[in-house]
Formats: C-alpha cells, structure tokens, sequence
C-alpha cells in the first residue's frame, strides 16, 4: 500500500511558480471557446474500456511514472465538454486550460508555491515531479481549469493517477474547512512525524483521495461543476464516506494500536440484502428490484487441479521501523437471488445468480482502543458469464469500515460489523482482449452483515455441549407465487446437548402477497412456528499444505441438518456456518426453502448482571413495505447509549433506498439523522434485551461480556411495517 515505485526520468522543465499554461486562450467566454473544441486523446488507459476483475473501479494510469511523479488527467461534466472523450460515470476527459499546484490549509487558500517539475506525454497528459517527494498530506492541491470550469484534486492520490473532476473537487471543498486551525496542524504533524514517531493515520490522505475515483455515480449530462457537486452532496453513501475518513484522519497515534499476532484467518458469515433497479430487460425496465446474497464456498479446477475457496478474511500484523499497521483482505464467494416488483404488482423471480465474488483489497487499518476496526475498504469489481452471450461487470462502491473486534489483542476471537455499498451490474463487450463497458443493467444498494470468526484447527463440536445460546435470524424468501416476497425474523434460545439443537423461537414476519397486500405475523399467531430439533456437526475443510497437499481438518465450521449430520461436501439442510474457538459466539447463513436465505447469530448465555450504560455502534437493516413502496434502511453507525438500568436511546442515522411502485423510481441512497429516541430498556442475566419506544421494538440479547447485542427491529411507520436485525457493539469510553 505504501510502495512508491522508483524510474529513471528526465525532466523536461521546472517551475516554482506552479502554474503551467496547457492549451490556448482566447476571446470572449470561455465556455463558447471550449463548446466546440474536441478533446480526443492518442490512445491510452481509459476505465470505459478496462473493466477487469481483482481492480477497484479506478482504473490505474499510473504505467511508466517515475519516483514521486504523478499523471493528470481532468474530467468535466458532459455539459462542459460534449466533445470530450467519454469515460466512466458519463464524465468526459479533456485537455485543461491551465494547471497549477500549490500549498493550502484548512481555509483553502493560496498559501505558497510547490517545487515541481512538468513534462507532457504523446497522450496529452501532463506529468508532474515533486521535487521535494510526492505529497501524501491534504496540504497541497493540484488546480486545473477548462474554460470557465475550475476543479482541484489532492497531490496525495495513492496511486498517482490523479483524476481532476467533480468527485476530488467534492472531496477537497468539503473535508478540508471542517477542521479547525488547531484540528489541521494535528493532521500535519502526523503527516510530517514531528515526534518521530510513525503516525498510522499519514495514510489516510492518499487512500481517500484515490477511493472516491471508486463509486460509481453517475453525473446526469446537463450539471455542470456546481450541479454535480451538489448531486455529490445528496449521495449519502458518498458524503458520509468522505466525512468519516476526514474524521479517520483525527484519530491520534495514542489511541490506536494493533493485532499482536503476525496473522489471524477468520471464517466469514456474510449476508447482504439489497434494494435497487433493473434495466436487464427492456419490457421491465426501471422497475425496483429486491435481493439477497448469502456466502457460498466455492471450488474452482484448472490444469493444476482443484481449489477450495471458503469464505474468509485475514488480519495480518506488520511492526517494523515503528510502524503499527494491521492490514486486512477478504474474499467471499456468494449466491444471489432477486425479485422483480413490477409497476401493478407484477413480480418476475430470478432464480440464483452464477456464483459471485465480494473481495476487499489488501489495505491498513487501525486498532482504536483495542475494540474498534476503522479503514476505508475498497472492493474488487468481478465478472459474471465471461464466454458467454451475456458477460456482466459488477461494480461496487468504498465503504467505511468500523468494526468491533473481541476476546483478544493477541489474536481476536472475532471481528463484526455491518456496512452499505451501492454497485451497478455493467454489460461488457470483449474486443481484441479488452471488456469494453455498454450500459448499466442494474443499480443496486447493499446493506451488510459481516461476521468473521477466528479459525483453528483442532475444533471439537463437543465444546458446544450442554451449552445453552441467545439466537436471532433474520431471513428473506421469494417467488412463491401467492407471497411472492417475505421477511422473517426470530428471538428465542438454543439448548445444544450433544449433537442436538433444541429451538425455542419466537417469529414475527413481514409478508407482501401478489396484490401487493402487505401484512404481518406476530409471535402471538404461530407461537410455535419455528420451534425445532436440529443436529450440529463440525463442516471440515480442505486446507493445503506445500509438503502433503490438501489436509482435511476441523477448523471452527459448522453444519446445521435437520436429521443428521451432512459429510464433507453435502450441502446441510439447514445453514453451514463458524464458531469462534471457544464457542462462545456463532453465526451460520440460513438456506432453506421454508426460513428462507438469512443470517442467524447466536451467543452463549450471559450469565452477568447487564450492562447499566454504555455506548453501542449500532449497525444494521430494516426492511420496510407498504402497498406502493418498499425501502431499504440501513442504520449506518447509528448510536444505542445505556443512561442506566432501565432507560436507554437510540441516536438515529441511517441510508435510505426508497422504491415507489407505481412509479418505478428508485431513489439514490439518502442520508438521515431523525434524531433521538428514549427508550425503555429491560434485560435479564440470561442476556435477554428489550428497548422500546411506543411501536418500535428492539428486541434481542447481550453477550457475556457485555460488548455487544444482537436485536430484532420490528416497527409501524403509518401504512408502512418494518422488520430488521441489528447489531450493537460497544465504543471506547
């Protein structure tokens, strides 16, 4: 993450003034001057034509760069220049008028000039050495002007292939005046080590201004500069993303620390559901679209043989020279399913998807307090059907990560989180080896839970036994054709006595039949609807090993059958799943045809007095209907705060995915704060939990070391009914 790559180089001038003059002037407006002009451009690396799986959505530019050197290229509205060259999120490249560099602060003024060297490419690009090494703080800002059009980008971008266009000029006109005088100075003694000591958070500069070139939005051809800036602001995935790594930018060396251990593999249980629209088929076209993803395990055969991909992240330590870096990569293969809801309550179900990817690329983070995970996660695009009639691209956006990780620094027994990332589905073209992108055949906004589970061989299913757990679902299930869409969750317990599971369970679910009726059930109507006796097994893994091949081991997977334990690669009835090492905490993905495709989680019995106060991260979904619209509400690091024993309230800040049926409109994510709620808040030493406030509901349990709750949401909006899980996780004090 941190390698600058070193080239010999020739310079071809310097300046110190750090203004270079690139096109021609002119008379009159300078919008009339650049109407006309084309920008077209030798060829070179555009992103429209270097769709590649293992890459973020930023196509890299950055071949034949020298030591400190970066590229520049600026990328206006489709209104500023209708000829430039088309490129990505309808944007157009073209040649600037003038690019200048300078020092900057808080305030965004001029504060001095920048000691650079400037050369252009056969391309048209314009290169730039800094003499002085390559900034990687917010204080210095490249400017580039296209007629009356000015945008500016930090210097810091990781990978040197500095884009000039609405998303940089967003980032530096709305985190850099958020500080204080006081606030930046913090920022740029990190930057510049005035103690001498290595300070983590210098790196945060160059991945945010590198990983917004990463979301995929699209700027409407009409808005100029201000209209797309202003488009920026309403995307709250984007904006939020951006103030929570400005705010990442703040956290002090003295406060962050990291994993001890040189490696920790986890099993991941993810499930995302997800809101969006679809353009796949033309006679449907703009129509909302629900769906799921659950984590598959994956087996792949080539000439080499067969590999087994289980789904999995890796936190790896690094501590050398003084740097305190915990780095983190995942890699989830996962199914997918999704539901048409149709303008007359018509609904077209997609059976699954072929088997997907949903991959983080390698990166730091930082440990705050020993509880806290925080990082900017850029995600992999993959591809779908290649060789087929039909080869799609799946795109999706960063995400802020803030994790709770438990039982440990040494190696932590667990690290959870919930997190939202919108992507689009892009239909490609191959030509001469290329994957050309053609239009977008679905938008789609993800709201996930992620749970990793520390992995170790030698995992007995016996350490379950005579162990009873809290347990908390949550599930959706399509296509059936008189209830074409429902959501089910469940509160209740589990008594595991040898290989048994006994399930007692309370179940609420949310229901929109084929006239687009929406109704609930209560636990009151089926009291026993999801009451059961299942079998517990260990899921063994193939894990290779150089000298012997693959081993078969047990290394903390479970299996979850209805009768009797499935072998090595059977698909169990019920769920496949992971047990931290001690069995205290365990999360499997639900796949039946009658729950449906979910996330249970379940955590030993507390066996403690509950928590009297305290502050909780809290993450999470709720899915909403009502007659004529569906939403998706992700609680995006809303706050839970324990006043006392019996009062607590919920700080409200959730994203917002809003599909009008009739319509068939979907909204962009919306950000909102509805502000706070007080609680009444009931628990028992067992671990069970209630909150409530007049109709809604959280209702769920504790762990035993009071870090964290899971908790069923359940709430009446008017018409609407919403049905949820959440998870809380504790904040440092």
């Amino acid at each position: 993450m941190f390698h600058l790559a070193a080239r010999a180089f020739t310079a071809v001038f310097t300046l110190s003034t750090a203004t270079l003059i690139i096109g021609c002037g002119g008379s009159g407006d300078a919008n009339d001057d650049v109407a006309g002009r084309g920008n077209s451009f030798p060829p070179t690396k555009n992103a429209i034509d270097d769709f590649t799986p293992g890459s973020t959505g930023d196509s890299n530019n950055a071949s034949g760069l020298a030591k400190d050197e970066v590229r520049i290229t600026m990328e206006v509205p489709e209104s500023v220049a209708p000829g430039g060259e088309l490129t990505r999120r309808n944007l157009r490249i073209v040649e600037p008028d003038t690019i200048r560099v300078y020092q900057t602060d808080q305030t965004l003024r001029e504060l001095g000039s920048v000691e650079i060297r400037s050369r252009r490419e056969d391309s048209g690009r314009t290169v730039i050495r800094f003499e002085n090494g390559r900034p990687i703080g917010p204080n210095v800002v490249i400017e580039a002007t296209y007629g009356n059009s000015r945008m500016r980008s930090l210097a810091a971008d990781e990978d040197r292939d500095v884009k000039v266009n609405p998303f940089s000029e967003y980032l530096v006109a709305n985190s850099l005046d958020r500080y204080s005088s006081g606030e930046f100075s913090q920022i740029m003694d990190c930057v510049n080590d005035v103690n001498g000591s290595l300070c983590l958070n210098k790196y945060v500069w160059p991945t945010l201004a590198d990983q917004v070139h990463d979301f995929e939005i699209d700027i409407p051809g009409n808005l100029d500069v201000d209209g797309a800036l202003a488009l920026l602001e309403q995307r709250g995935d984007f904006a939020r993303y951006v103030d929570a790594m400005a705010d990442y930018a703040l956290l002090g060396e003295s406060s962050s620390g990291k994993i001890e251990a040189s490696a920790a593999n986890y099993h991941s249980v993810f499930w995302g559901v997800e809101l969006g629209q679809t353009f796949l088929e033309s006679s449907i076209a703009g129509s909302g679209q629900w769906g799921v993803r659950i984590a598959r395990e994956e087996t792949t055969t080539d000439q080499n043989g067969t590999g087994y991909v289980y789904p999995g992240m890796t936190l790896t330590s690094l501590d050398a020279f003084n740097i305190r870096v915990t780095s983190l990569a995942s890699d989830i293969p996962y199914d997918r399913r999704a539901l048409i809801h149709a303008d007359g309550n018509e609904f077209f179900n997609r059976p699954a998807w072929d088997l997907n990817t949903h991959s983080s690329s390698p990166g730091a983070a930082t440990v705050e307090d020993e509880i806290r995970l925080l990082a900017g996660r850029a995600l992999y695009q993959s591809i779908t059907g290649r060789g087929s009639s039909r080869i799609i691209g799946w795109t999706r956006n960063p995400y802020f990560m803030n994790a709770y990780v438990g039982g440990g620094t040494e190696q932590p027994d667990r690290v959870i989180s919930g997190y939202f990332s919108a992507g689009k589905a892009i239909e490609l073209r191959s030509e001469s080896g290329e994957l050309k992108r053609e239009r977008t055949l679905e938008d789609h906004y993800l709201s996930v839970f992620e749970l990793n589970l520390l992995r170790k061989e030698g995992f007995e299913r016996q350490k379950l036994d005579g162990r009873n757990y809290n347990v908390a679902y949550l599930s959706t299930r399509m296509g059936d054709e008189s209830q074409p869409f429902v959501v089910e969750s469940g509160v209740g317990v589990w008594q595991i006595s040898g290989p048994s599971v006994t399930q007692t369970m309370a179940t609420t679910t949310l229901r929109r039949d084929n006239t687009g009726n929406v109704t609930v059930s209560v636990p009151a109507d089926n009291p026993s609807q999801r009451d059961a006796n299942w079998v517990i097994s260990e899921r063994q893994s193939r894990v290779y090993d150089p000298n012997s091949g693959n081993r078969i081991v047990s290394n903390g997977r479970l299996n979850l059958d209805r009768d009797s334990a499935s072998g090595l690669d059977e698909k169990p009835d019920i769920a496949v799943g992971a047990s931290t090492p001690n069995g205290s905490l365990m999360a499997f993905n639900l796949d039946t045809n009658a729950i449906g495709d979910g996330i249970l989680v379940a955590a030993e019995q507390a066996n403690a007095s509950p928590p009297s106060q305290g502050r909780y991260r809290l993450q999470g979904v709720g899915l909403g209907m009502e007659q004529v619209s569906n939403r998706l509400m992700h609680f995006d690091n809303a706050l839970l705060v324990i006043e006392s024993s019996g009062s607590a309230r919920l700080e409200g800040r959730t994203l917002e995915v809003v599909h009008q049926v009739n319509a068939e409109s979907v909204s962009t994510p919306q950000a909102q704060s509805p502000g706070t709620v007080s609680l009444a808040y009931t628990a028992s030493n067992t671990g069970a939990t209630t909150f409530s406030a007049g109709s809604l509901t959280l209702d769920g349990f504790f762990t035993s070391d009071q870090d964290q709750f899971f908790l069923q949401l359940r709430q009446t909006e008017g018409q609407e009914e919403v049905l949820g899980l959440l998870m809380a996780t504790r904040l440092p004090e």
